[in-house]
């Protein structure tokens, strides 16, 4: 490893962060599960029995949906997957790669509600599908299957839990053993096991190949070594790795609050975040110029961004989301206020819609006294306007007007984030035709 120049390493920091957070919680799902999902091993679900809650503190989570994530390791061969007919019932099977690209869907918009069958096979298989099903080729051979099932309330639940039961994986070879992540090597001290990781996890999932000279210019950082340079790097070497890292963490925080995506009444119109998949579609993922960037640059940027942001978020195509943390004067929005948020019209959606209240700055669920984490055309009691338009009240303290009660979205006592969320939206919200109005202080 030659000397290492802090500005190289946070460069490399943006570029390596998806894959090792992405990683990292792969590994969590496997390992210890993650609030209503229970740990699995790979190449089987982890099923979510309730609808998502405080409990759960991953990213961004939606309360929308159960979800149903499998943790796929296609290092034991194939993979049969088997969906099941749910008779028009919205459900999502999305399919990111370790680089936390959206490579394939299969579900209502991408295939269809009928039952299917799918093959998943590793990068570079060359084999033959049984009649009947669909071959999905994983970029990279770990990988995960982020599962969303439309589900109205607690008396939707069992008709969603058959569903859930109903959705298999099956490796061709039963006998294989999955070969699992590659582990650090112990000796790495705590504040240098970002870059102990990012060598291990991008050597055995390379990157796409027009990546691939982008990471070899890191190589100056050592994360191109065979052996680890990281077990005990002379002091200067360990200094400059860790300011860069320092160095990217400011740098990325900065990406995700003044990113590139274009604001409207304080809504972060966040419909091309997900957009950095320039090499793989499979089934029910479009290769189409809207949702891709073109600039090399800013595509490393906003797939570090996303990634802390939103982790496994869909490209807008299946569900949009837009975002703000500002009400109509600029001002970051926190419950030492009231703010209402008037939609009319609600939001064109071929799905469902809703809006979720999160923390800042963990991005989680907020727990309040009626547990209620979002807000949607699916909630039940809301009270619409005269006109059809929807105004919500979002605060810390709970109205005592039972209409407003009703239209009610509890924020947390501190700063706070919410999305809007639109299921199969409308071309009017792809095009940005249709605008949200700014959240505003009363």
């Amino acid at each position: 490893m030659t000397q290492v120049v802090p500005e190289v390493a946070a460069r490399a920091y943006l570029y390596g962060f998806p894959l090792v957070f992405n990683l990292d919680q792969v590994d969590r799902y496997v390992r210890a599960g993650v609030g209503a999902n229970p740990a699995a091993p790979f190449n089987t679900f982890s099923h979510a029995r309730t609808l998502a809650g405080p409990a759960d503190t991953f990213v961004t989570i939606n309360n929308d949906t159960l979800y149903s994530m499998g943790q796929i390791d296609l290092s034991v061969g194939p993979v049969a997957l088997h969906v099941p007919d749910t008779a028009g019932r919205y459900y999502v099977l999305q399919f990111v790669d370790a680089w936390t690209d959206n490579f394939a869907y299969v579900g209502h918009r991408a295939t269809g509600t009928a039952a299917g069958d799918f093959l998943l096979v590793p990068p570079g298989w060359t084999g033959q599908a049984p009649d009947g099903t669909t071959v999905i080729a994983f970029p990279t051979t770990i990988a995960s299957i982020v599962g969303r099932w439309a589900c109205s309330g607690t008396a939707d639940l069992p008709v969603v839990h058959a569903l859930q039961d109903a959705t298999t994986l099956t490796p061709v070879d039963p006998g294989a053993r999955p070969a699992g992540l590659p582990s650090p090597d112990p000796a790495v001290d705590a504040s240098l096991l970002f870059w102990e990781k990012l060598r291990l996890w991008s050597q055995a999932f390379p990157p796409a190949p027009r990546d691939r000279e982008l990471q070899d210019s890191f190589a100056p950082i050592g994360i191109g070594e065979k052996e680890s340079p990281y077990t005990a790097p002379d002091e200067p070497t360990a200094a400059a790795l860790r300011a860069g890292l320092r160095a990217g963490e400011k740098n990325l925080d900065t990406a995700l609050t003044h990113g590139s995506s274009p604001e409207v009444n304080g809504w972060k119109l966040t419909l091309h975040a997900f957009d950095y998949n320039l090499d793989y579609f499979e089934v029910g993922a479009l290769d189409d110029p809207r949702f891709q960037i073109a600039d090399p640059t800013l595509r490393i940027i906003e797939r570090a961004a996303a990634a802390k942001g939103g982790l496994w978020g869909n490209h807008a195509y299946e569900a949009a989301y837009i975002m703000t943390y500002l009400d109509e004067r600029g001002e970051q929005l926190t419950g030492a206020h009231t703010y209402t948020l008037r939609l009319d019209p609600t939001p064109p959606v071929g799905a469902f819609w809703s809006v979720t209240m999160y923390s800042v700055p963990d991005f989680y669920l907020v727990d309040n006294p009626i547990d209620r984490y979002s807000i949607g055309d699916r909630t039940p009691g809301i009270v619409y306007d005269t006109d059809g338009s929807l105004t919500i009240t979002i605060s810390h303290t709970a109205p005592t007007d039972p209409t407003t009660r009703a239209n009610w979205l509890p924020a947390p006592a501190g700063e706070f984030r919410p999305v809007l969320r639109m299921y199969e939206p409308a071309e009017a919200v792809l095009n940005q035709t249709y605008v949200v109005a700014p959240i505003t202080r009363t």
